[in-house]
């Protein structure tokens, strides 16, 4: 390798031209998939607008406490569960993330539908309690947020990943 580079040649020089070919590549095959198998237009349309009116009306709830950058770490504690707690104007969401899954709960006390988001697909919905609490068997691997929609509003958490 270093034979084939000059001696005022530096590494990134070398492979600078490589990079350019795999734009080019990229391009030709995005151009033949375009020409061959083309998105019609009327489900490019469909997308667009789908993607541009979800949860538009949907009030952001700005995380407020979290337990990993806002508590003090007990010593030699292992498997700590993580607090969360999202706030949206009067709306107050506590969650606790669990190997387990996670366990929540809405204040004030409120029925509200609730799904954990984490990736394309939504998990079914849940419903909170009298007490506004709700539970999700399922532990989110990778980023997630949460979507709650009580009989007012519709609220959606920021993305955390645990």
């Amino acid at each position: 390798m270093r034979d084939e580079m000059d001696e005022d040649e530096t590494f990134d020089e070398a492979y600078d031209g490589q990079d350019a070919d795999a734009d080019l590549l990229e391009e030709e095959l995005r151009r033949a998939a375009g020409i061959l198998d083309p998105v019609p237009a009327q489900l490019r349309q469909i997308a667009v607008e789908a993607y541009a009116l979800h949860d538009l009306d949907a009030r952001i709830a700005e995380l407020t406490f979290d337990s990993v950058v806002d508590a003090i770490p007990v010593r030699g504690a292992t498997d700590v569960p993580r607090m969360l707690t999202f706030r949206a104007g009067e709306v107050t969401v506590d969650v606790e993330v669990t190997g387990d899954g996670l366990m929540g709960q809405v204040l004030p006390p409120q029925q509200a539908s609730v799904e954990v988001l984490s990736g394309p697909q939504t998990g079914a919905p849940l419903t909170t309690d009298d007490m506004g609490r709700f539970t999700y068997a399922d532990s989110p691997a990778g980023p997630f947020a949460l979507r709650l929609r009580t009989g007012r509003e519709a609220i959606v958490t920021d993305w955390l990943t645990v």
